[in-house]
């Protein structure tokens, strides 16, 4: 098992090098001047190539690129243009947050559809499994954000029952709790839809093979059945979904965190590509990148533990 995770650690690099070369050239050729805006519109030319020096704006772009590599792997990603703090310590600021929402969501992404599409599959064709599909149904149609705007209107302006904006501090504290309860439920309750439909069918298809049916004709009980042979075998096409929905989870916390003013990394992506800030830009897509490989290869290794037929080598 850690030959095979250190080699697939090892196989990207080369992706999350291709990631880098592609998002530095968007960069070269997004219109507009760093240092100009940085510095107005109305800033002097000698100022604006001053700054250009400083930023390495006058250097080949293949120049700055290997030196923002060099960075990356002296874990520098170099200065924020309009504040000039270090992007390294921005992100890791960012990080925690959009790490609290990503899990509060998938959680109760969990705990919604996982005993819903059970329930649905076992109980097929009844006003339970009616009920569970139409709900996924109607979760799968809402668009987030019209779901997070909803939400703030009913229970933050109308009822006040939770904080209309921001992150709750210290953590694991009632107040972090209840302000994290509104972004989590408009980022998850989508993907608990979607998942609820996968669970409901991977069970049916489970459930009508021969070994299920000889299980219970040996008299085990419905509960070992259901909980014990059925689902975990079921779980092979939920985790390759669980793993498809992590990056949308972060990168869909953009609109989510900008919505309910979450201090995380999706709301500081928006105002720095508003704002032109490119060394930020660059740095938040390369943790987005390592995001999505290791959510993959935690899917790859949660593929060995449902099903012990994988063998990694």
């Amino acid at each position: 098992m850690l030959k095979y995770v250190a080699r697939r650690l090892l196989v990207t690099i080369p992706v999350l090098i291709g990631v880098t070369i592609a998002i530095s050239l968007i960069i070269y050729l997004a219109p507009g001047n760093p240092a100009r805006i940085a510095l107005g519109m109305n800033a002097q030319p000698e100022a604006v190539r001053e700054l250009e020096r400083q930023m390495g704006l006058n250097q080949p772009p293949w120049i700055r690129y290997l030196e923002w590599l060099w960075g990356v792997v002296n874990l520098e990603l170099g200065e924020s243009v309009r504040t000039g703090r270090p992007v390294t310590a921005m992100i890791a600021r960012r990080l925690p947050p959009t790490l609290e929402l990503a899990v509060g969501s998938m959680f109760l992404t969990l705990i919604i559809a996982l005993p819903l599409g059970v329930i649905s599959a076992v109980r097929q064709y009844s006003w339970v499994d009616t009920t569970s599909m139409l709900f996924a149904i109607f979760w799968l149609s809402m668009p987030s954000f019209w779901l997070a705007l909803i939400l703030l209107l009913l229970f933050s302006v109308q009822w006040n029952m939770f904080p209309i904006s921001g992150r709750g501090t210290p953590v694991l504290t009632m107040t972090w709790l209840t302000s994290l309860i509104l972004p989590a439920v408009a980022t998850g309750t989508r993907r608990a839809g979607l998942l609820t439909r996968m669970t409901r069918s991977s069970m049916l298809e489970i459930l009508n093979e021969d070994y299920i049916r000889t299980a219970r004709g040996k008299g085990i009980g419905e509960r070992a059945v259901i909980y014990t042979h059925a689902m975990k075998n079921a779980m092979i096409p939920i985790i390759t979904l669980i793993g498809l929905q992590i990056p949308f989870i972060f990168s869909g916390s953009v609109i989510i965190e900008t919505v309910f003013s979450w201090p995380g990394m999706g709301r500081l992506l928006v105002n720095s590509v508003l704002q032109r800030d490119y060394p930020i830009v660059q740095g938040l897509v390369l943790v987005y990148a390592v995001i999505v490989i290791l959510s993959n290869l935690f899917v790859d290794i949660m593929y060995g533990y449902f099903d012990p037929r994988i063998e990694y080598e």
